[in-house]
């Protein structure tokens, strides 16, 4: 059997599966994610184990140590993912949600929220998406067609064999959760053509699996996480509280979206506040990639290309650059943005308002680290991802993403 046919087989595999996931009722779709949480920690050693092959190997072909740290799996993360599972099903679901209204012509018409069909998800190395999503496909009503990376191979194989024994064990169609075994390029470019088969596609990744995915695909997609987030720090900010929030936004996890890659100062509180930066980023070895006017204030800073402003370099790398205008700020932002998610440090209510107006991304900050972007420090529940577009949806990703709108028409003999 070629790649082509497998892959069409699991597609056509959960699509017939979707039909009933569909129809569940909220009550049996929290009860599977519960068993979900029950058979995960119940597996947690076999999982570890092949989480352990998947490090070795990562290591061996040369991983860094930041992408490392997404790919593992440990018993305190697994029970974390759990958690994300029992949260998810205190969460309103959104299926069959909606409003009614009648019309003069006698008709009653109500606009219900549905699921999407079949939900295809191709993304790199963070196991914990694997579960992630399809725990929100699942809540949401949707059969999801995972294609993970090489490197969590082993450790996905065993998270949806758990996933799938639940779902078996819940009455539900095990096909609901499928993943293609295979990590060449090729079974990628497969999936990103399964029309009539998969509803939508959902990259979550590096820049250029983003770019190989919106560029060829012929399903619909949703194009999410590619990451070159800001952080200005304004002539009036608080010089103690942009220290701590620009560390917290490059260091607590420089190897996720959410985290800045680009910090812009404005030229008259640089002299004080860069030195002091660069300071307090001393504990953390961080690589500091400056402009002219950074390196006079940081004389160990590299200097910065232009394409280091264009790079997220998910590592303990920044880039500064010294602004004269907050207007210059936001001119660079809107430029070299992947409209993710961008912050200001400001005493200034008038530049709070003028960044808040004039930013383009999905998340705009003030006076808050840019790593508060995230499914679950908003309130949804584990995300399925970053959208950084305008349709159909943007920024986190939570339920109602998962969802589409339905119109159902009601009459007693109405013609027009």
């Amino acid at each position: 059997m070629s790649l082509q046919e497998d892959i069409q087989i699991l597609c056509e595999s959960a699509r017939s599966a979707s039909a009933a996931l569909a129809l569940a009722s909220t009550e049996s779709k929290n009860a599977l994610l519960l068993k979900i949480a029950e058979f995960l920690q119940e597996d947690q050693v076999e999982i570890i184990e092949a989480n352990e092959r998947d490090l070795a190997a990562a290591e061996e072909n040369g991983v860094p140590a930041t992408m490392l740290d997404r790919l593992t799996l440990t018993e305190a993360r697994i029970k974390g993912i759990c958690s994300s599972l029992q949260e998810l099903t205190l969460l309103e679901d959104p299926v069959g949600k909606g409003e009614s209204w009648s019309r003069p012509s006698g008709i009653q018409i109500s606009r219900v929220r549905v699921p999407l069909g079949v939900i295809a998800i191709i993304y790199e190395a963070r196991p914990n998406v694997t579960v992630d999503s399809a725990a929100l496909c699942l809540k949401t009503g949707n059969a999801v067609v995972l294609r993970g990376g090489k490197e969590a191979i082993n450790t996905n194989s065993v998270l949806v064999k758990t996933m799938k024994r639940a779902l078996e064990a819940s009455g539900f169609d095990p096909h609901s959760v499928e993943l293609i075994q295979s990590t060449e390029r090729e079974s990628a470019n497969i999936l990103m053509n399964m029309r009539g088969y998969v509803d939508v596609l959902i990259p979550r990744g590096g820049k250029g699996l983003i770019k190989n995915v919106t560029e060829n695909a012929k399903v619909p997609v949703i194009e999410t996480g590619a990451g070159n987030c800001h952080l200005y720090v304004d002539d009036s900010a608080d010089i103690a509280m942009a220290i701590d929030i620009a560390i917290n936004a490059k260091c607590s996890r420089p190897s996720v979206c959410n985290a800045i890659e680009t910090m812009l100062v404005h030229a008259s509180i640089a002299p004080k506040f860069l030195p002091d930066f660069a300071k307090a980023a001393e504990e953390f070895n961080l690589e500091i990639r400056g402009c002219a006017k950074t390196k006079v204030l940081i004389p160990n800073a590299a200097e910065a290309t232009d394409e280091d402003f264009d790079t997220e370099y998910n590592d303990y790398i920044l880039a500064i650059k010294v602004v004269n205008t907050i207007s210059e700020a936001i001119d660079h932002i809107n430029k070299h943005s992947t409209a993710h998610s961008e912050a200001i440090v400001t005493s200034s209510e008038e530049s709070a308002q003028k960044f808040l107006d004039e930013v383009n991304s999905a998340v705009v900050y003030v006076n808050a680290s840019t790593r508060f972007t995230d499914g679950g420090e908003f309130g949804f529940g584990a995300e399925i991802g970053i959208s950084t577009q305008k349709l159909h949806v943007r920024g986190p990703m939570g339920l109602p993403a998962l969802t589409t709108e339905k119109y159902l028409i009601k009459g007693n003999g109405n013609i027009r």
